[in-house]
C-alpha cells in the first residue's frame, strides 16, 4: 500500500477529522498563512504600531468560532457511547464540534489526540456571561480582567487536584484502563497572563486544557469518556468559574491587590524610583523549588523578619484600592546591597528580580516591585554569543578579534557578562540587577594594584566599575548591585543599603566617609585613561530569519520547554539555565512561538527592537487573548503560555547558536 502507518490511519479515518483539519506546517510557516489572525493582527497595527481594528479581526475573541459545527451535549453522550470497544483514532469524529451543555457553556473539543500514547487531546469550554454572572464593572480594565483569569485559574486547578483528576493513571500492562488525567499547568506564586483561562471582555470564560482520552490498550472507552467529559468535566466547571460558585469578596480583594501592584509599578518613574519595597513584606521563600512565603514555627530562629525600611529612604505611596502604603524606595542610579554572608543581600535582589511581576495575595512580595523592564545580568560560560558591540567593556583581543561585532559559541565569563548587559539594553533595559557572587571577577573590578602590575595596554577588559557611572549618565540604566567584597564599589555609589540580620539599613553617609578615608588611589586622569570618556555605543542589531527557520523548517520539528531551564527549538536547545527572570514554563512555550512569529517581520530592515515593540504592541491589544496571535495557523488554541517579557524573548533569540544579525 505504501505511507506507512500513518497513510494507513488517514485513508481509514480521515486526516482532517470534522471541518477540513488544519493546514501544514509549511503552509503556517513562520506564523501563520495568509489571512490567518497574526497577520491581520499585524495589518491592522500598521507599520508605525497605530492599533485599528480592520474589522476583519474579531479583537475580542481571537479564535472562529464558525470553524465548529454547532451540536449538543447528548448528541456528544451518544456518539461516544457509540465508539465504545472501537479502535482509538476514530476519537477523531468528535473533533470540531461546538458541544452545547444545558448548563450554560459549550465543549470545544479542538483536537482529538489518536493514539493514548501520544500528547493529549486539546479541549476548552466556553461559559457564556448569563452563566458566569460576572458584571462588567469587576473587571473594568485590562488588569482586572488578567487578574481575574488567574484567579479562576487557580480555583479550576485546585479542583482537578482535589479529585485526583490530574493523577496518571500507571500500569504496566497493555491491557488496563489509561487515559482520563487532566492536564493544566499549576500557577505559579505570580500573576501573570495565560492562555489557560480566559476572560473575555464581554464577561464570557474560557477554560482550556489538556485531556487523555481513556483507552483500554488502543480501544475506546466512550462509556467512561462520557461520564468525564459530559459529567465530571462540566461539575467542576460549575464549581469553580461561576460568580455563584466563588467567594466574590475574596475575587475583589484579588483583583485590588493585583491592580495596587500594577499601579505602584507604573508609578515608579514619575516617584523617580526604580523600585519598591513596602514594610511589612516577607522576603525569604521556603527554599527548594517551594516559591512561597517562610514560615517558621513559634519560638524558632528562622521565623521571617518582616521588611521594614530605613527612615531616610521611606517612602508613602498612595494606591487606588489599598490607600497609602509606606516602603523602601530606591532612587535612580548606583545602589550597592552590602551585610555580611546569610544576612539577606541575595535574598533582597530576588524579590527585586521578580518585582517585575505582579503576586497573589499572601505571597509576602506583593508590594516588592521593580521597573517592568529590570532585567537580572550575570557571567554565563560557554554561552553563544552573536554579533555584538562588546568594545564598551572590551578591546584590544589577542590576534586582532574584532569586539565591536564579537561572536563566539564559547563565551567566557567576561564575554557573556559583557554580552548580557549590552543586549539587555540593546531592547531597552533601564534598570540591570547584579550579584556579585554570580559575576566574573575581572569583568567587575581591577584594583589599583593589578593596574600598575598588568597595564592597560595588556589588558583588554574595560571592569564594569569603571563604566557603571557612564551608563547611568549618559543613558539613564540604573544597577542594584549586591557587593561583598568588592569596597571600590563604594566609590561609585549613590545610595548604599546593608542587610543586617535581614533588616535594612542606610549606610551612604558611612561609605562615602570610608571612601576619604581611604580612596582607591584612582585619580579622574586614570579613570579616563582606563575607562575612556564615555560608556562607548550600544549597536543595535538586525535579525535574519533564516537564523530561525534553520532550526525548525523539518516538518517534525518540536518546539516546546523543558522546564524552565531549556526550550527546544527544532534542532537546538535554548539554554535558559542564567535567564533567571523566568518563573512559568509556560514562558517558554510562548517564546518559542514568539520567535517564530518575529520572523514576518524579520525583513532585514528592521533592528530586533523594532520588532519587539511591534510584538509588544499587537500582544497589549486589549482583546480576550492576544497571545493565540502568536500561535503557528496549524496549531488549535491552547492552554499552556504564560506571557513572557521582551527581555526574556530577546534572551532566548541571543541564546539561539543558528541566529544571525546585520549591525544597523
Amino acid at each position: 500500500m505504501g505511507g506507512g502507518k500513518g497513510a494507513f490511519y488517514k485513508a481509514k479515518y480521515g486526516g482532517g477529522g470534522k471541518g477540513g483539519g488544519k493546514g501544514s506546517k509549511e503552509e503556517a510557516s513562520g506564523g501563520g498563512g495568509k489571512g490567518s489572525l497574526f497577520d491581520r493582527a499585524a495589518g491592522a497595527s500598521g507599520s508605525n504600531g497605530a492599533q485599528e481594528n480592520d474589522g476583519d479581526v474579531d479583537m475580542g475573541r481571537t479564535w472562529n468560532a464558525s470553524d465548529a459545527q454547532p451540536s449538543t451535549k447528548e448528541s456528544l453522550v451518544s456518539k461516544l457511547i457509540g465508539l465504545e470497544g472501537r479502535q482509538y483514532p476514530m476519537y477523531r469524529g468528535i473533533e470540531n464540534y461546538a458541544y452545547r451543555f444545558s448548563e450554560g457553556f459549550t465543549l470545544i473539543l479542538d483536537r482529538a489526540q489518536t493514539d493514548p500514547y501520544a500528547p493529549p487531546s486539546k479541549m476548552r469550554f466556553l461559559v457564556s456571561s448569563q452563566t458566569t454572572g460576572y458584571s462588567a464593572g469587576l473587571v473594568s480594565n485590562r488588569v482586572r480582567r488578567i487578574a481575574l483569569a488567574d484567579y479562576l485559574c487557580r480555583r479550576f486547578w485546585e479542583e482537578v487536584h482535589h479529585i485526583g483528576l490530574d493523577e496518571v493513571k500507571q500500569s504496566a500492562s497493555y491491557h488496563a484502563a489509561k487515559g482520563g488525567e487532566l492536564n493544566i499547568e499549576r500557577p505559579t506564586q505570580h500573576v501573570l497572563e495565560r492562555t489557560s483561562v480566559v476572560v473575555y471582555p464581554n464577561m464570557e470564560v474560557e477554560v482550556r486544557f489538556q485531556l487523555s482520552l481513556p483507552a483500554r490498550g488502543r480501544s475506546i472507552l466512550g462509556e467512561e469518556c462520557a461520564r468525564l467529559v459530559c459529567g465530571t468535566l462540566p461539575s467542576v466547571i460549575s464549581k469553580t468559574i461561576p460568580a455563584g460558585a466563588n467567594d466574590m469578596a475574596r475575587i475583589s480583594s484579588h483583583l485590588e491587590c493585583v491592580e495596587d501592584q500594577e499601579s505602584l509599578r507604573l508609578s515608579l518613574p514619575a516617584l523617580n524610583l526604580v523600585a519598591f519595597v513596602a514594610n511589612g513584606a516577607i522576603l525569604p521563600r521556603r527554599g527548594g523549588d517551594d516559591d512561597r512565603p517562610m514560615e517558621g514555627r513559634r519560638g524558632e530562629a528562622t521565623r521571617p523578619v518582616p521588611f521594614r525600611s530605613p527612615e531616610s529612604m521611606q517612602v508613602t505611596v498612595k494606591l487606588p484600592n489599598r490607600g497609602e502604603v509606606t516602603g523602601m524606595g530606591i532612587r535612580p542610579g548606583v545602589t550597592l546591597i552590602v551585610g555580611g554572608g546569610f544576612h539577606g543581600k541575595s535574598t533582597l535582589l530576588r524579590a527585586l528580580e521578580v518585582g517585575v511581576y505582579n503576586h497573589v495575595p499572601g505571597d509576602g512580595r506583593e508590594f516588592v516591585v521593580s521597573v517592568p523592564d529590570a532585567v537580572k545580568v550575570r557571567a554565563e560560560d560557554k554561552r553563544g554569543v552573536q554579533n555584538v558591540n562588546i568594545s564598551p567593556f572590551l578591546n584590544n583581543l589577542p590576534m586582532g578579534k574584532p569586539t565591536d561585532n564579537f561572536s563566539t559559541q564559547d563565551a567566557s565569563g567576561s564575554t557573556s557578562q559583557a554580552s548580557n548587559i549590552i543586549e539587555a539594553l540593546e531592547v531597552g533595559a533601564s534598570a540591570l540587577l547584579i550579584d556579585e557572587d554570580t559575576c566574573a571577577t575581572n569583568f567587575m573590578i581591577r584594583d589599583r594594584r593589578m593596574q600598575l602590575l598588568v597595564s592597560k595596554d595588556k589588558e583588554p577588559i574595560t571592569p564594569f566599575i569603571l563604566k557603571v557611572r557612564q551608563l547611568f549618565n549618559e543613558f539613564g540604566t540604573s544597577t542594584v548591585c549586591v557587593v561583598g567584597g568588592a569596597g571600590d564599589y563604594l566609590e561609585v555609589a549613590d545610595q548604599v543599603v546593608m542587610m543586617d540580620s535581614y533588616e535594612p539599613k542606610d549606610v551612604t553617609a558611612e561609605a562615602k566617609a570610608i571612601v576619604q578615608q581611604l580612596p582607591s588611589g584612582m585619580s579622574t586622569a586614570d579613570r579616563e585613561r582606563e575607562s575612556g570618556q564615555t560608556f562607548g555605543k550600544v549597536t543595535q542589531r538586525i535579525p535574519l530569519a533564516d537564523g530561525v527557520k534553520e532550526c525548525v523548517s523539518h516538518q517534525k520539528a518540536k518546539v516546546m520547554p523543558r522546564g524552565i531551564d531549556t526550550l527546544v527549538f527544532g534542532s537546538e536547545n535554548i539554554d535558559f539555565s542564567f535567564v533567571e527572570q523566568v518563573v512559568e514554563k509556560g514562558q517558554l512555550a510562548a517564546i518559542g512561538d514568539y520567535i517564530q512569529a518575529m520572523t514576518r517581520f524579520m525583513d532585514g530592515r528592521a533592528t530586533l527592537k523594532q520588532i519587539l515593540d511591534r510584538m509588544e504592541k499587537m500582544m497589549d491589544t486589549d482583546v480576550g487573548c492576544a497571545m493565540d496571535l502568536i500561535k503557528p495557523a496549524w496549531m488549535v488554541p491552547g492552554g499552556t503560555y504564560s506571557r513572557p517579557r521582551r527581555l526574556e524573548v530577546a534572551a532566548a533569540i541571543n541564546r539561539l547558536r543558528t541566529m544571525k544579525f546585520l549591525i544597523a
